[in-house]
C-alpha cells in the first residue's frame, strides 16, 4: 500500500496561521505527534519513521511548522524558536481531538533542532506520555562552538555579517536573506559540518521530495548560537528517550547524553554514526529501539 493511502492531509491553527500536517489513524489509540529537524518539512523529516510508527498500530500526526513546506505563514524560510514550540502546542492539541486516539497515549518525536525542542514541549507538557528526541541540538553555545573549528574564517566572517544584515531586515520589514542549510566548509551555509552534508543523501535520496527548499533565513545562525533547550532537563515528568550519534558533528552527542541522565525518567541510547545515521545505514537500528521505547511506556502498548 502506498504512503498516501495511509495518510489524510490535516490543518490546525497556531498563532493565527495554519499548520498542515499528515494523519496516519492508527490502530491501538495511542499517536505519535513529529516534526522534522531546522527548515526541513515534514516529508523528508518524518516520512521513514512515521511510516513504521504507523505500521506498528499507532496514529501519527506529522506537521510543518508556520512559515515552512505547506503551513501558512510569512515570511518564508524562518525558524523562529519561540513560534515552533507554540506551534508544538497547537499540534499536542489538534491530536488529542482526533477521533482514534486516546489524550492520555500522546508521544512527541523530533529531531536535530526539533529534537531539541523536544525538551522543553515535554516539560511543559507532563501529561504526555513518552517523549523521543534523536541525534536532538541540546546546547546551541556548544554546538556553534564545535562547528566553527569546521569553517573556514572568511567564510565565517560573510556568515556572520550575513546572519547580521538579515536580523537587520528583519526589524525592517525585509525579506530574509537565505542561505543553505548546508555546505562544504568555505562556503556561505547554516553548517559546514563534515556530517550536515550527509543530509540531503539522508533525507532526500534520489531527489524524492523536490519541493523541500534546503534554505533558510540567515538569521537563524543567531537565535541557534543562543539556544539551549537541554536545561528543561530536570522538569521534563515523562519518559523520554535521547537517541544519540557517538559521531555527531552537528548536534553533538555529549549534551543530549546528559540530558538523558539528568531527565528523572531518561533513557540513552548511543549509536555509531553522524548527525544522519539514524536516517542512513542505522535507520533499522534506531526506528527499533524507539519502537521498543513506545511499547514500553504508551499505555496502550503494542498492538500486534
Amino acid at each position: 500500500m502506498s504512503v498516501s493511502a495511509l495518510r489524510e492531509k490535516v490543518r490546525f491553527i497556531s498563532g493565527g496561521a495554519e499548520c498542515v500536517a499528515w494523519h496516519y489513524p492508527g490502530t491501538n489509540q495511542a499517536c505519535v505527534i513529529m516534526a522534522a529537524g531546522g527548515a526541513v518539512t515534514k516529508e523528508p523529516g518524518t516520512d521513514p519513521f512515521a511510516r513504521r510508527f504507523h505500521e506498528a498500530g499507532f496514529s501519527v500526526l506529522a506537521f510543518d511548522y508556520r512559515h515552512l513546506g505547506e503551513s501558512g505563514g510569512h515570511p518564508r524560510q524562518v525558524v523562529p524558536i519561540g513560534e515552533q514550540l507554540d506551534d508544538w502546542q497547537a499540534a499536542i492539541a489538534h491530536a488529542a481531538t482526533l477521533p482514534e486516539v486516546d489524550p492520555a497515549g500522546l508521544a512527541i518525536w523530533g529531531f536535530s533542532l526539533s529534537g531539541g525542542h523536544v525538551f522543553p514541549v515535554a516539560a511543559r507538557n507532563p501529561h504526555l506520555a513518552a517523549a523521543i528526541a534523536q541525534t536532538p541540538l541540546a546546547d546551541g553555545p556548544t554546538a556553534t562552538r564545535a562547528a566553527a573549528r569546521h569553517q573556514k574564517p572568511l567564510a565565517a566572517l560573510r556568515m556572520t555579517g550575513r546572519a547580521l544584515l538579515d536580523a537587520v531586515g528583519q526589524l525592517m520589514g525585509l525579506r530574509p536573506l537565505l542561505v543553505p542549510l548546508a555546505g562544504e566548509p568555505g562556503t556561505v551555509a547554516l553548517l559546514t559540518t563534515p556530517d550536515s552534508i550527509d543530509g540531503d543523501r539522508a533525507l532526500n535520496p534520489d531527489n524524492a521530495y523536490p519541493e523541500w527548499q534546503q534554505t533558510v533565513a540567515a538569521r537563524t545562525a543567531l537565535s541557534l548560537t543562543f539556544y539551549r533547550p537541554g536545561r528543561h532537563a530536570s522538569r521534563i515528568a515523562c519518559p523520554l528517550l535521547v537517541l544519540v550519534c557517538d559521531q555527531d558533528q552537528s548536534a553533538l552527542p555529549e549534551p543530549a547524553a546528559d540530558v538523558a541522565g539528568r531527565a528523572p525518567h531518561g533513557e540513552l541510547v548511543r549509536m555509531p554514526g553522524g548527525h544522519y545515521e539514524p536516517f542512513l545505514d542505522g535507520y533499522e537500528r534506531a526506528v527499533d529501539a524507539e519502537l521498543a521505547f513506545l511499547y514500553r511506556h504508551l499505555p496502550t502498548g503494542h498492538a500486534g
